[in-house]
C-alpha cells in the first residue's frame, strides 16, 4: 500500500511500540539521524528497512527517506510514539483513492503532556500564516502525512532543517495539488524528551526553520 519514512534520532525506547503498529500493507523506513543509542541496530532487529543519514537535521533525514523508498505512495510520521502507526491508513485513503495529492494529521492531544503549551502556540501562528498565504482552512502543520512519491521529488524541497514539513505544504498548494487534514490523535512521546515540542529551545528552532522556509517560497 505505502512505504512509511520514519526520521530517528535517538528514539531506541521508542521504536519497538511504533514498528509493532505499523498496520499490514504499510512498510516501515527508518532513516537513522546519525543516532547514538543503537536506534538504527534495533531498527534492523525488528525488520524494518535501515536508512542511515548522518547529517543532521530533520529535512535530512526525511529527504534521505523518500529517495529510498520505491512505493508510488509514501507517509512519513514522527518515529517518537507520539503518533499512533493504526491511523495511518486514514491518512493514505484519500490519496490512494484520488481524493487529496497531499493529506496531513491534524494532531489532537491525546493524554497529559502530549503537546506543551508552548509548542503548540508556536504551531498555531504557523498555521495561521500557513492559512493566510494557502487560502486553506489548515490548522497543523501536519507531522504525520501522505503522497504519491514521485509529484513530491517533482517538487524540489531544498530545506534540510525543520522547515521541510512546511515547505511541502506551500509548494504542494503553489503547485497546484489538493491538500486536506484529518484529525489523528497525538500522544504523549514514549522515552525522552522530544528534540522539538521538548524544549522552548526546540521550538525556536523550528520556528525559526519555518519561518526561512515561508521566507523561501513566495
Amino acid at each position: 500500500m505505502a512505504e512509511v519514512i520514519l526520521p530517528a534520532l535517538n528514539e531506541v525506547d521508542a521504536l519497538p511500540w511504533v514498528l509493532e503498529r505499523m498496520p499490514s500493507g504499510f512498510d516501515p523506513i527508518v532513516v537513522d539521524n546519525g543516532s547514538t543509542d543503537g536506534t538504527g541496530r534495533v531498527a534492523e532487529r525488528l525488520g524494518a528497512r535501515v536508512v542511515r543519514e548522518p547529517r543532521r537535521g530533520f529535512g535530512a533525514a526525511c529527504f534521505a527517506g523518500l529517495k529510498a523508498a520505491s512505493a508510488p505512495v509514501v507517509c512519513f510520521m514522527d518515529a517518537d510514539g507520539s503518533l499512533d502507526p493504526r491511523e495511518l491508513q486514514g491518512v493514505v485513503v484519500p490519496v490512494l483513492e484520488g481524493q487529496a495529492d497531499l493529506v496531513l494529521g491534524a494532531r489532537r492531544p491525546a493524554g497529559a503532556g502530549a503537546w506543551p503549551i508552548h509548542a503548540r502556540l508556536a504551531n498555531r501562528a504557523l498555521a495561521a500564516e500557513l492559512r493566510r498565504r494557502t487560502g486553506l482552512a489548515l490548522h497543523d502543520i501536519g507531522p504525520m502525512r501522505a503522497a504519491r512519491r514521485a509529484p513530491l521529488l517533482e517538487l524540489g524541497l531544498v530545506d534540510r532543517r525543520f522547515g521541510w514539513p512546511l515547505e511541502m505544504v506551500l509548494r504542494a498548494v503553489h503547485s497546484g495539488w489538493s491538500v486536506r487534514e484529518v484529525e489523528v490523535r497525538y500522544l504523549p512521546r514514549r522515552g525522552g524528551r522530544s528534540k522539538v515540542s521538548g524544549s522552548v529551545r526546540g521550538s525556536l528552532l523550528a520556528v525559526r526553520d519555518m519561518t526561512a522556509a515561508l521566507a523561501d517560497v513566495a
